[in-house]
């Protein structure tokens, strides 16, 4: 083979390969902004904005806080309590009572927001705290007051919201659950035991319905045969009448009725009559 033709196959090699520098038409250069993509600079400022939000609402919790007096006759209780409430950013303990008397005297000077009063202080109770509170309000107490207790009737527990008391909670709750009664309350609510309630005057009526069907259960004591003496009574029947009624002796009739006196502590037929009817005691229809 001579050089020409080594030349030839050169050059002709050479002008079908392709360019190196020539762009390539179907794949998108790197420099070409993505339009399916979002942008960091956008990402990064609205997290920068969301980071300043939560900043300014942390200060705000901080500037200012729910002010809370603490209401309750043990010490040990009250230390504990306070360092849980101010172990949160937007709560604040201002002051602290070891009885009735002086919560309400607290109350009415510092004018906190929240008022935890314990429901069983000696002395003075929290009830009685609530009422004292109620009536120097007409009705209608400045103060968020939320009971503590152990324990409550519902009796009570109808009591304390009638005189302006926001939430009751137990004490042996989870913390979470008071914290949550504390917003609650500071949000235009009504907390009792572990949930909010939005309709008072439905939750009232509803108690209040529970209540008196409990009362109407209620017996003192009674045997079933004595609550049909009673009903007897109630009924108008003299001793001989009712022993032949339920077929017994006028003896009988007489023994029953004095189980009957000391158990309910009256001392007559009238009176045992008129408690029969206001403790709504389940009497039998006599004809």
């Amino acid at each position: 083979m001579d050089k020409s033709t080594d030349k030839s196959t050169l050059d002709k090699s050479h002008t079908n390969r392709p360019s190196l520098d020539r762009p390539s038409l179907d794949r998108p250069s790197l420099d070409r902004p993505s339009l399916d993509r979002p942008s960091f600079d956008r990402a990064n400022s609205d997290r920068a904005n969301i980071d300043r939000s939560n900043e300014k609402s942390n200060m705000e919790k901080r500037i200012h806080p729910i002010r809370i007096v603490i209401a309750d006759d043990h010490p040990i209780f009250r230390d504990g309590l306070r360092r849980l409430l101010e172990s949160e950013t937007d709560m604040k303990v201002v002051g602290e009572a070891c009885d009735g008397r002086e919560a309400v005297k607290l109350a009415t000077e510092i004018k906190p927001d929240v008022l935890l009063l314990d429901l069983a202080m000696p002395h003075h109770t929290g009830l009685d705290a609530l009422r004292d509170l109620s009536a120097r309000a007409a009705g209608a107490t400045p103060v968020r007051i939320i009971l503590l207790t152990a324990a409550a009737e519902k009796k009570q527990i109808v009591e304390a919201l009638q005189l302006g008391a926001r939430g009751v909670v137990l004490k042996d709750s989870a913390t979470q659950l008071l914290l949550k009664s504390i917003h609650a309350v500071m949000a235009g609510e009504y907390w009792v035991g572990r949930e909010s309630v939005s309709n008072l005057v439905q939750y009232l009526r509803n108690l209040m319905q529970s209540t008196n069907e409990e009362s109407k259960q209620k017996k003192f004591g009674l045997t079933p045969r004595e609550l049909e003496i009673v009903s007897a009574v109630v009924a108008g029947y003299a001793n001989r009448e009712i022993a032949e009624y339920f077929k017994i002796s006028e003896d009988t009739v007489k023994h029953h009725l004095s189980n009957i006196f000391d158990k309910l502590g009256v001392s007559t037929r009238l009176e045992l009559a008129l408690f029969a009817v206001n403790q709504g005691l389940p009497l039998k229809t006599i004809v």
